[in-house]
């Protein structure tokens, strides 16, 4: 086998299983990407390579890297290691810092990306600054994944923005008395307690669905 028809192999072998474990069919490429369906096929099939700004299209539309789709990861020692699982990965946004604390400004850096597992069903991620929720296990410097939601539970972690600033608190929200109150997991920390009109300014933006800690 020549080294260009060894390329296509690859490249087809990555494409399949990206699509595989992200749910994505051709068609899917076709209508998203707006690639003709007999490029995609060809793609698929082994028949043609594509060139890299197409490699990168695909790879930013599936949240992988470029390297997923153009290396050979049939020589991972790691296949050949019983109690090491490979760990699928997607990117997700990194919009800046939340507050675990008192409520700063929420930077929303679209350009930059963090690499998390596939398990993780979340839409953006936040790095925490403070430590009003060590009790929750989430300390300064740990990122917190979020999915985007308007709507929480009482008692579950949200991404709270008060007049453009973040914070990361238990969300509590009493409709009779008209009043929501951000707890904090820490007791050194009081409630957020806001109540009529100070509702207006409140907005949730997404429940944390995990976070990632440093190994200390």
């Amino acid at each position: 086998m020549d080294s260009k028809q060894k390329q296509k192999d690859i490249f087809s072998k990555n494409l399949k299983y990206q699509l595989n474990i992200h749910k994505k069919t051709q068609a899917d490429i076709v209508n998203d990407l707006n690639i003709t369906s007999s490029t995609v096929s060809d793609w698929v099939n082994g028949k043609k390579y594509p060139r890299m700004d197409k490699v990168q299209i695909l790879a930013d539309y599936l949240g992988i890297l470029k390297s997923d789709l153009v290396e050979d990861k049939s020589n991972d020692d790691s296949d050949y290691i019983n109690n090491i699982y490979k760990i699928d990965k997607i990117k997700l946004p990194f919009l800046g810092s939340v507050a675990c604390g008192e409520p700063i400004y929420v930077d929303e850096d679209r350009e930059s990306y963090i690499m998390v597992g596939t398990d993780i069903h979340a839409d953006f991620c936040l790095q925490c600054k403070g430590d009003s929720m060590i009790n929750a296990r989430i300390h300064d410097g740990d990122i917190v994944f979020v999915r985007k939601q308007d709507i929480v539970n009482n008692g579950e972690i949200a991404v709270v923005i008060i007049d453009d600033e973040a914070t990361l608190k238990r969300f509590y929200y009493y409709k009779e008395q008209n009043m929501v109150i951000l707890r904090p997991e820490n007791n050194k920390y009081q409630d957020i307690v806001l109540t009529g009109e100070e509702l207006e300014k409140v907005r949730v933006i997404g429940k944390a669905v995990a976070f990632q800690s440093d190994v200390i």
